[in-house]
């Protein structure tokens, strides 16, 4: 007996129960286990002393059924009493899951609990049945279309039911044609390009992009649909789309059906509504002109244009709409751009959250919008990006509220996640350029949440001892001005560098500092000292070492001056994705000191986004010394060197440039450069923030003095390249093939380099 019936029926015999009003002295309920007579009372229209009527009666029936808690409740009187017989239904006393391997029963048991299905519940059969319609549609949305669900209710004691919910996925059905009917302009292969649904290939059993989705589908007909609006096609359409599965529920088809139209040009484009701005400096951010070929991305670069500008004059919630008027004789499209800047707006109050570490005063300090003030959303971009610059965070994220109660004013909300900015560390680390290293290293960016930069360390390697200490306060004064210095002692045994050998003990230090110029340009100056005693081997020795030595002794006091400016406009100072870091400088060893000689470095590293995922990195290096004075050549212990990690991967650490007797000797002129497509970690979902991977092509050597340059003498490499920053320092992995090797050449394929150095 269905519901509807079952309260049919019961409404007329309590017709016939009440055929007569009463009224009640008490009310009485009977059968409850469960729920309490006090729920059953919230429920009734009536009350002791009221007239108790046959509509009353019904009220009641409906009430108590709407509740949902008993599947069936009779009413009755005896003697003045209204008697309220109900039949609880069972309360859930568990869910199980079985065989879900794709949906996680504890996500699966949160989400069904927000719709009243849950342990303590009481239990509905239609409410099983839309969880058994629920679980299947999102089977389907995965494109497992062979899923069998099937639901077993176990009565208990004390009026309790088991719920044992057991799935057959199956397996996610593949894709086994794309069609694509009524394309004449373009061919089928071009439009299926840019599809996230494919046949698949090779690649698929990690991809999974053969895999149907609903979801997938619906992306790569809006993609269809963008591809052919780019293009002119103003009137194309999506007629119908045909999705057909096999009998075993394993392969799909799918049959697109379009409808192209004309191709459609910019009859002309103006601009409308409240300018603000003059209308040529407007009219300026516009993409798309006369005679062009229509196209929506162009339109909506051009809106995005045309509302930055608006901000950055204050206009945080400026509208601009593209209104386009479509004459399908001449197929000419007329475009306008509307304006409706809306009210200024001014920063009322710029919070910033997330910093449990750094000082708030360090983040403020880099703000260019400030309180106050109008809005500017150039000025809030380029807080942000300073934010990031600093390498102390992870993320930096800004929101725009609205204030409540006023029509003029925002709450800038600057949202940051803090990463690890030094180390206290003691251990072992290993590159193949320096060998075996025992350091022990106190380093801080970010002292005490100050934004000071500390360090202290000692390193030992094959090839360095290092005892190093410095110190720099990057805001030494309100303007920005940095100042720093530091001092070392420095051995070093080139013979484990794959250089000719020598040795050399060094110390000394440097102060010095750092003055801004504008937003993304500084200038450096710095005064350095060093000492330094030289020691050549007994035998073997290069004979041009021993021709410096015997003219200018072992032992050689140095004062350098250095000046240099650097341009840095990066969007992360760690592992960038856009922007521009670019330094130019000039070292000069004065001539109070015991040699005098100069050098010359620039470096340039660019990145810039090609697509969603992707970013082309190019960098180049080049750099120039010589003698000048007293001093006839370049000290060859200031020689400039080339090969390995961070120069030319696939050869050698050193080892490009002249040799003798097999040992390099290193050049006055460096030449290095390169290029990389950086890519995220295939198969993985989320992009891994402190970890890249790219393929790259390097080229580069090194000239001595008595060289020219020459193109021909170039290394090239190319190959894979990893870096992770792990918490223990920077590791960097590379595998590359070298080319133009020449007879001498030390190639090494493989290259690694574990835990940071000095």
């Amino acid at each position: 007996m269905t519901k509807i019936l079952q309260i049919i029926v019961l409404l007329l015999l309590t017709s016939i129960a009440l055929a007569e009003s009463f009224t009640i002295k008490d009310i009485r309920v009977e059968g409850l286990q469960r729920i309490s007579a006090g729920t059953v009372f919230n429920f009734l229209t009536v009350k002791v002393g009221d007239e108790m009527t046959d509509n009353d009666a019904k009220s009641i029936i409906r009430a108590l059924f709407k509740s949902k808690y008993f599947n069936d409740v009779e009413v009755e009187h005896q003697d003045g009493v209204l008697v309220i017989k109900v039949s609880e239904r069972p309360a859930i006393s568990s869910i199980e899951f079985i065989g879900n391997k794709d949906l996680d029963s504890k996500e699966l048991l949160k989400s069904l609990s927000q719709i009243g299905f849950s342990e303590g519940q009481v239990y509905e059969k239609a409410m099983l049945e839309r969880v058994e319609l629920e679980l299947e549609r999102q089977y389907f949305s995965r494109g497992k279309y062979g899923v069998t669900i099937e639901s077993e209710v176990t009565p208990l004691s004390r009026n309790r039911v088991a719920v044992r919910i057991t799935m057959a996925e199956g397996v996610i059905a593949t894709i086994g044609s794309i069609n694509i009917v009524g394309n004449t302009a373009y061919e089928e292969e071009d439009l299926l390009a840019d599809f996230e649904s494919t046949t698949g290939g090779w690649l698929s059993v990690f991809t999974s992009d053969n895999q149907y989705s609903r979801q997938k589908l619906s992306a790569d007909l809006e993609t269809l649909r963008s591809f052919y609006l780019d293009r002119g096609y103003v009137d194309f359409t999506v007629e119908s789309t045909q999705v057909t599965i096999t009998d075993d529920k394993k392969h799909m088809f799918i049959t697109i059906n379009i409808s192209e139209g004309e191709r459609y040009k910019i009859k002309e484009v103006r601009l409308a509504g409240d300018l603000i701005a003059p209308e040529n400096e407007l009219f300026e951010l516009v993409t798309i002109r006369k005679d062009a070929v229509f196209s929506r991305k162009a339109i909506t670069k051009t809106t995005e244009s045309l509302t930055g500008r608006l901000g950055d004059d204050g206009y945080a919630f400026a509208n601009v709409n593209a209104v386009p008027s479509i004459d399908r004789e001449n197929k000419e499209v007329s475009l306008t751009f509307f304006i409706d800047p809306g009210r200024r707006a001014y920063v009322r109050r710029i919070n910033i959250a997330g910093n449990s570490k750094t000082r708030d005063v360090v983040l403020r300090r880099e703000m260019r919008q400030q309180e106050a003030s109008w809005i500017s959303t150039k000025d809030v971009n380029q807080s942000r990006a300073r934010i990031q610059r600093l390498g102390y965070f992870e993320d930096v994220n800004v929101e725009t509220n609205p204030v409540s109660a006023t029509a003029d004013q925002v709450d800038l909300n600057y949202n940051v996640t803090e990463m690890a900015s030094g180390s206290l560390s003691a251990g072992i680390g290993f590159s193949q350029s320096d060998g075996l290293i025992f350091n022990a290293n106190v380093t801080q960016k970010n002292f005490l949440g100050s934004g000071k930069h500390i360090n202290f360390g000692f390193n030992n390697s094959s090839v360095n001892t290092v005892y190093s200490f410095g110190y720099t306060n990057p805001f030494a004064t309100v303007d920005g001005i940095s100042q720093g210095f530091n001092a070392f002692y420095r051995q070093t045994d080139t013979t484990e560098a794959n250089l000719a050998r020598y040795n050399t003990d060094v110390w000394g230090g440097d102060i010095s500092f750092g003055i801004p110029i504008s937003e993304s340009n500084r200038i450096r100056l710095a005064l350095g000292y060093e000492n330094t005693t030289l020691k050549l081997p007994n035998d073997n020795v290069i004979q041009r070492y021993q021709d410096f030595v015997d003219k200018e002794g072992t032992e050689f006091d140095t004062w350098t001056l250095t000046l240099g400016w650097s341009n840095d406009s990066r969007d992360n100072a760690t592992l960038p994705t856009n922007g521009m870091n670019q330094s130019l400088s000039a070292e000069v060893s004065v001539p109070v000191g015991s040699l005098q000689y100069y050098k010359l470095r620039y470096k340039n590293d660019w990145y810039h986004p090609i697509s969603d995922s992707l970013t082309l990195a190019l960098g180049g290096n080049l750099g120039y010394a010589d003698g000048y004075g007293d001093t006839e050549e370049l000290p060859f212990f200031q020689n400039f060197y080339a090969g390995g990690m961070r120069s030319v991967r696939g050869f050698q650490s050193n080892t490009l440039g002249i040799k003798e007797d097999g040992q390099a000797l290193g050049g006055n002129f460096l030449v290095t450069g390169g290029a990389e497509i950086i890519f995220p970690v295939p198969f993985m979902k989320k992009t891994l923030k402190s970890f890249r991977l790219s393929a790259f092509t390097d080229f580069g050597n090194v000239y001595d003095v008595n060289e020219d340059f020459d193109t021909s003498l170039l290394r090239y490499s190319a190959g894979l390249s990893a870096i992770w920053i792990s918490p223990f320092g920077a590791m960097s992995f590379s595998v590359a093939a070298p080319f133009n090797e020449q007879v001498g050449d030390t190639t090494e394929s493989f290259q690694f380099s574990l835990g940071s150095t000095f």
